[in-house]
């Protein structure tokens, strides 16, 4: 909204010409989404409360999970209003790429919205069939991906590391994009099972993928790089800044003890907005690096199910990783801090691959 109604004055006024400047609005954009968060926060937290929209506790999981019955969930939504209120004052709305991270973002929080109602409202433990989860997710990756297709979007990955591998996936690249906005969803909503274990390594990625938009939307920067230019991508900046501002606001009321935790609403948006991040700036495979930490829980999942199916074993105590670390006797704030220190070295790695590739 400011670059469209303010950047206009600058030929009557120089200091206008500000609101050009996509620096300038990432600042802004992630300090007006963590006041927002802060001005919300309390509000929505009261209704939930109120409305006693409260998380339900698996009663297999770690005994010292008992004592959260009762906190309120659905918090996300202080995420998505934070997010989306700093994103209409400060990006620009004539790059589509905006709309499609807006897209991917608010409807793959309305399907956690769903899960959640299900769970909490209805008292259905199942939420929304997991079939119907997938199935929408795939839709929403599958329509994005075929967005930027259309768009002669360049369909070259890079390999991290190897900096003279590139790999044209032509038509396979819809697929590839679907995949990684869905992985990228469930993989940070299965994250979200301690308190701000999930939203700490949300900031850091988030931010880093700020980083990455704005060189790989800078022509000179991604030049000196040797990283592929795309041009309007570093509006994402903007975006990627109000992520960051949002989930610093709401690990204010999700920091250990959680006074509010995200739902489905929460993990699932930021997860699929980290995803599509990934996807326009051209850094799909560094999201591996980047979202290590909801890689690892993602796989530890994976690896639980599968090993129990084929040998009747388990490999860990219990999946997600967290858990296991949990019963293994360590206290929750260990595990928490342990993982945020694991995703600052992976961030710095995955930037330091900018000049090694």
């Amino acid at each position: 909204m400011f670059y469209h109604l303010l950047y206009p004055l600058a030929k009557y006024h120089m200091i206008f010409n500000v609101f050009q400047y996509i620096t300038f609005r990432t600042i802004y954009a992630a300090v007006t989404a963590l006041v927002v968060s802060f001005v919300v926060g309390p509000y929505i937290i009261k209704k939930l409360k109120v409305l006693q929209i409260s998380e339900v506790i698996r009663k297999d999981g770690p005994a010292s999970h008992h004592v959260k019955a009762g906190t309120p969930t659905m918090g996300g939504t202080i995420i998505l209003v934070s997010i989306m209120v700093s994103a209409l004052l400060w990006a620009n709305f004539n790059n589509n790429y905006v709309w499609l991270t807006i897209f991917v973002i608010l409807s793959l929080g309305a399907i956690g919205f769903v899960d959640d109602y299900r769970k909490v409202i209805l008292k259905d433990k199942r939420g929304l069939p997991g079939r119907w989860k997938f199935f929408w997710q795939a839709m929403i990756g599958i329509a994005a991906a075929v967005f930027l297709y259309t768009s002669d979007f360049d369909t070259v990955i890079a390999i991290p590391f190897f900096k003279g591998a590139r790999l044209d996936m032509g038509l396979l690249y819809i697929p590839f994009v679907a995949f990684i906005i869905i992985g990228s969803s469930n993989a940070v909503n299965l994250t979200d099972g301690l308190d701000g274990l999930a939203i700490g390594p949300m900031v850091i990625a988030a931010g880093t993928y700020m980083l990455f938009a704005y060189f790989a939307g800078h022509v000179k920067i991604a030049a000196y790089l040797q990283i592929p230019y795309v041009a309007g991508a570093g509006e994402l900046t903007v975006i990627a800044a109000a992520m960051v501002g949002a989930s610093l606001g709401f690990l204010w009321f999700n920091t250990y003890p959680a006074q509010v935790f995200m739902g489905d609403i929460g993990s699932l948006s930021l997860g699929g907005g980290l995803g599509i991040l990934a996807v326009v700036t051209k850094n799909e495979m560094v999201l591996i690096l980047v979202g290590g930490i909801f890689v690892m829980e993602a796989l530890s999942v994976i690896f639980q199910v599968a090993s129990y199916k084929l040998r009747g074993k388990r490999v860990f105590a219990m999946a997600p990783i967290h858990h296991h670390f949990e019963l293994k006797g360590w206290p929750e704030p260990r595990i928490i801090v342990r993982f945020w220190i694991i995703a600052i070295m992976l961030s710095l790695i995955a930037i330091s691959t900018l000049k090694l590739r």
